[in-house]
C-alpha cells in the first residue's frame, strides 16, 4: 500500500543530504506525501539544520513513539542510533538502511567486526522487527573487504553502497511495492560494549602480526580516537591508528 506520511530518522548528515536530493530529483515521490526529518536530540550538528526546505527536528523515539504511530504510516531509519520500541514497529511500517550485510555482524559498526571475523560486509535495507537489524530483507548487496582496508575505508564504500540501495528502492518502499527475503540464518550481533572491549590494547598480550594488524585497522577510523594503550610511566592513554597503502 502507498504510504503518505513519512518520517526519516537519521544521525548521519551524508545520508540525510542524499535522501533529500533524491526527493528533489524525483518530485513524483513527494506528490501526495509529507516528509519529516529527525535526529537524536543531542546531535548538535544535525539538530535544527535546514536542508533544501526541510528542518531536522530533535526526536526521542522511546519517549515519543505514540506520537509517531498517530502521525505517520512509514518510518525510515537511516543510521539512527535509537532503538525502536516494539510497540512502534508492530503498529506501523518501519524500514532500516543498515551499513552491514544482514544477517552477519548485526548491530554496531559491522565493518569493524567484518575486519576481525571475516564475515561478509555490505549494505542492507530491511523491515524492522523487535530484534536489532533482524527483519525481512528488502534489498542487500555485498561490499568487497580488502586486506588494505581500515574501518574508515571500508565504511566509506559501504555508505556508498547504502546510497545505491536507497536510490534503487526508495520509490518501491514508498509505495509498498516490494518483495522481501527472509534472512537465511540468525547470524550474529555485536553491541557497543563489544566494540568498547576492543579499544584498549594490552601491551603484554602475545598475538600474531596478522591479528595485531587486523585489530589496529579495524579500530582506525579518523578523526575518531579508538585504539589506545596505557603508558605505564605516566598512566596516560596513548592513542594510535594505522594507515595502509597498496602499490
Amino acid at each position: 500500500m502507498p504510504y503518505t506520511s513519512v518520517l526519516v530518522v537519521s544521525d548521519n548528515e551524508t545520508i540525510v543530504q542524499r535522501f533529500i536530493e533524491l526527493l528533489d530529483d524525483q518530485p513524483e515521490l513527494i506528490k501526495g506525501r509529507t516528509f519529516r526529518f529527525a535526529c537524536y536530540p543531542k546531535h548538535d550538528s544535525l539538530r535544527g539544520k535546514k536542508i533544501s526546505g526541510y528542518t531536522i527536528e530533535p526526536l526521542d523515539i522511546k519517549q515519543d513513539y505514540q506520537e509517531l504511530i498517530d502521525r505517520h504510516d512509514l518510518v525510515i531509519s537511516a543510521h539512527c542510533k535509537q532503538i525502536f520500541p516494539e510497540a512502534l514497529v508492530s503498529s506501523i511500517k518501519c524500514v532500516n538502511i543498515h551499513p552491514g550485510y544482514n544477517p552477519y555482524n548485526r548491530g554496531w559498526y559491522p565493518q569493524v567486526f567484518s575486519i576481525l571475523n571475516g564475515k561478509p560486509l555490505g549494505a542492507t535495507i530491511h523491515e524492522i522487527d523487535a530484534k536489532l537489524d533482524h527483519g525481512k530483507i528488502i534489498d542487500r548487496e555485498l561490499v568487497e573487504l580488502k586486506t588494505s582496508d581500515t574501518s574508515l575505508t571500508a565504511y566509506t564504500r559501504v555508505q556508498a553502497k547504502e546510497l545505491e540501495l536507497l536510490k534503487r528502492n526508495l520509490a518501491r518502499i514508498l509505495t509498498g511495492d516490494y518483495q522481501t527475503l527472509e534472512p537465511e540464518e540468525e547470524g550474529n550481533i555485536n553491541f557497543k560494549k563489544d566494540f568498547e572491549a576492543l579499544r584498549e590494547l594490552d601491551l603484554a598480550e602475545e598475538i600474531t602480526f596478522q591479528h595485531a594488524i587486523d585489530r589496529l585497522r579495524a579500530l582506525s577510523h579518523p578523526p575518531f580516537k579508538n585504539a589506545y594503550f596505557i603508558d605505564t610511566a605516566t598512566g596516560k592513554r596513548i592513542w594510535l591508528r594505522v594507515e595502509l597503502e597498496e602499490e
